[in-house]
């Protein structure tokens, strides 16, 4: 006799039913590490607890959310008060937590706080040694996984914004062991090779575990010396790894990445577009402008009347002519008043005057005698009056 099937709801609501009777389930209290935290925009929190071996979904709604004294993140030991329950619609078993307290920081965690600390004192993340990011490079590197939705995110971002992009994919694993050592391999390659302008470093969300090849040294060490620059975009945008924090620059998000690597040649050309017509408006406005120019010179009176400011010109030099000549004559008869002036006052003093009035000049070998003292017996003199002039001795 066959036996009778149950729908996949029934055989659900019975497990739910069976885990909700447990009363030691609907009050457990677990220890473990955060992994793959979500803090949802509603305010409900999402993540895993997990040990060495095993994990356990979680979520703690935000009615329970606001005792919390800390702020979760992956890496956190935690004790956690809560229900163990089963979701009936998706058959997955989870904690529904109503309390939580640290119980120290995870192995990985503190090993990435670490390390971050290290080469962020030795200077890897500065920004004064990232390189620019390519405005219009030609070919694309890319270093993900070759399946999954990552390539074809950036594939299909990338050659929406430039049709004419080559994009050039070099596959590597994106978590597990051994994958750092690939990471490397293919930055280094890729520099040795030259076959890109830019790379993008890319892989989806995950735990810290499954990013952890990405908090390597030596992936990070390989990027800061990679000539060629390096857009990270590991994880989603609120996961940060060492390469996010010492590649030239970060992503948010894979398809973030092919965004800022690629420029959208649509975009450019309406910008070129507009430039070109800014730049006729501006051309028509100059010509506009010198054509006013012009006419306004053409109508100066230095075109229509050119001979003006040469006769303003002869006028002035007939003024200032007339006006030196006038001081000449000024001059001149001021200078003939002097001349006159002392001519009366010369011929007052002159000996002939003297000689006028009936007096007589006596010269002795050429001089006036002044005295009887100066001459002796028998000396020749010459005597002057008006009108006559002798000699006679003495």
């Amino acid at each position: 006799m066959r036996p009778v099937a149950i729908t996949v709801s029934d055989l659900n609501k019975y497990i739910k039913n069976k885990v909700d009777e447990d009363e030691f389930l609907n009050n457990v209290y677990v220890k473990g590490e955060i992994s793959n935290f979500k803090h949802h925009y509603t305010g409900h929190m999402y993540f895993t607890l997990k040990d060495d071996k095993s994990l356990i979904k979680c979520v703690m709604f935000k009615s329970s959310t606001s005792t919390l004294t800390f702020v979760p993140k992956d890496g956190m030991k935690v004790l956690i008060l809560g229900t163990v329950a089963v979701y009936e619609a998706g058959g997955v078993y989870q904690i529904y937590c109503k309390a939580m307290q640290e119980d120290g920081i995870g192995d990985l965690y503190k090993a990435y706080e670490e390390l971050k600390n290290k080469l962020e004192k030795e200077g890897l993340f500065d920004k004064s040694h990232k390189k620019k990011i390519p405005v219009m490079p030609k070919t694309i590197g890319v270093l993900t996984s070759q399946t999954g939705a990552v390539i074809r995110d950036i594939i299909n971002v990338s050659t929406r914004r430039n049709p004419n992009v080559h994009i050039r994919l070099y596959p590597i694993p994106v978590q597990g062991k051994g994958a750092e050592v690939k990471i490397v391999e293919a930055i280094k390659t890729m520099n040795e090779l030259k076959m890109a302008d830019v790379l993008i470093l890319a892989r989806g969300g995950g735990s810290i575990e499954d990013l952890w090849p990405f908090n390597e040294e030596i992936v990070a060490r390989a990027i800061y010396e990679s000539e060629i620059p390096v857009i990270s975009a590991v994880g989603h945008e609120t996961d940060f790894s060492i390469s996010d924090f010492v590649a030239d620059l970060r992503a948010p998000t894979p398809s973030a990445a092919a965004e800022l690597a690629v420029a959208d040649v649509y975009e450019l050309n309406l910008k070129i577009e507009s430039y070109r017509n800014r730049y006729r408006q501006s051309l028509k406005k100059k010509i506009e402008f010198m054509r006013l120019r012009y006419e306004k010179v053409m109508a100066s009176r230095v075109f229509t009347d050119p001979l003006k400011k040469v006769n303003e010109n002869y006028i002035n030099i007939d003024m200032k002519v007339k006006r030196i000549q006038t001081a000449i004559q000024n001059i001149l008869n001021e200078n003939k008043a002097k001349a006159q002036n002392y001519t009366l006052k010369l011929d007052t003093l002159s000996p002939l005057k003297t000689l006028a009035r009936g007096y007589s000049i006596a010269e002795h070998e050429g001089k006036i005698l002044r005295s009887i003292k100066q001459v002796k017996e028998n000396d020749e003199i010459r005597i002057k009056i008006r009108g006559w002039q002798s000699s006679c001795k003495y």
